[in-house]
């Protein structure tokens, strides 16, 4: 069976290298992951052969396809819905399903390391882009605190009117998600920040979302999404600060052990150890 992953470009992605582990691991030998470039003129082509081949068991959907892949599918599951965006596909004979495991590998992997989410906690999202969605989506979910702090307020507050549908965050949207400065006090209260810009993406390892000017809130966990590289700038200021930093690779690892799951019915808890040594090694 065959699984690709949809977007453009996707020459990067380190996906097939923790994939390929997976299966190797639970015995599924004639699985193959694959990358399908695939410009935005070419995706309904893609969609109907996804649909159309019985070797295909589904795929995943990366920038810029997230959203665009939603009207092609049978049915959208109520988290993706709510957060606007499909990374996971997989299929129940011809019929297409749709989910995100992008909130959920985001809480996994904190839970990985030690970090609690509930109402006890005060997070500060940086950004206003999809994976903000799914990151904001997963906090309130637990009912954390969430300020959403972006270079333009008005993109903030078109994130909060997207979600504003969610059955999770309906009734607490109001209280609980609002747009911030960061200099506003407010933030100084935070006790996770969550960067889910692409400020210091590999090439532009010297970049950061966080102004020099601007000192971290006292025994933050400072969680970045990014991992290539592996410690970005942002991570560097916010050690030197006394924070404690985590990186993206294990939300990447825990997203796609979830999608393996759905796919192939085998337990996510099997494999994601093994994506995450595999990530470790590419």
């Amino acid at each position: 069976m065959i699984i690709g992953l949809i977007g453009h470009p996707v020459a990067h992605s380190k996906s097939p290298h923790m994939q390929h582990a997976a299966f190797a691991h639970v015995g599924l030998t004639d699985w193959r992951y694959e990358l399908w470039d695939t410009p935005l003129e070419a995706l309904p082509a893609r969609m109907r052969e996804v649909s159309e081949r019985d070797d295909i068991a589904g795929c995943n959907v990366t920038v810029p396809h997230k959203q665009a892949v939603m009207p092609y599918l049978n049915a959208v599951s109520e988290h993706a819905r709510a957060i606007g965006a499909v990374n996971t596909i997989f299929k129940r004979g011809r019929y297409l399903l749709g989910d995100n495991t992008d909130w959920t590998g985001f809480l996994a992997d904190l839970k990985f390391h030690g970090v609690g989410v509930g109402e006890g906690t005060r997070a500060l999202v940086l950004g206003a882009g999809g994976s903000a969605r799914a990151v904001v989506y997963a906090l309130a979910s637990q009912g954390a605190r969430v300020l959403i702090y972006n270079r333009t307020p008005e993109r903030a507050r078109s994130l909060l009117d997207a979600l504003a549908n969610s059955p999770y965050l309906r009734e607490v949207r109001e209280n609980c998600i609002t747009v911030a400065s960061l200099a506003d006090p407010v933030c100084r209260m935070a006790n996770l920040i969550v960067n889910c810009t692409s400020v210091g993406m590999w090439p532009d390892v010297d970049a950061s979302p966080w102004p020099d000017a601007v000192p971290f809130p006292d025994q933050v966990v400072l969680y970045d999404l990014i991992y290539k590289p592996e410690i970005t700038k942002l991570m560097t200021q916010a050690s030197a600060s006394g924070a404690r930093v985590i990186g993206g690779l294990g939300m990447l690892a825990e997203q796609g052990a979830a999608a393996f799951e759905k796919w192939t019915g085998v337990s996510a808890a099997r494999v994601s150890a093994i994506m995450r040594e595999a990530l470790n090694h590419a």
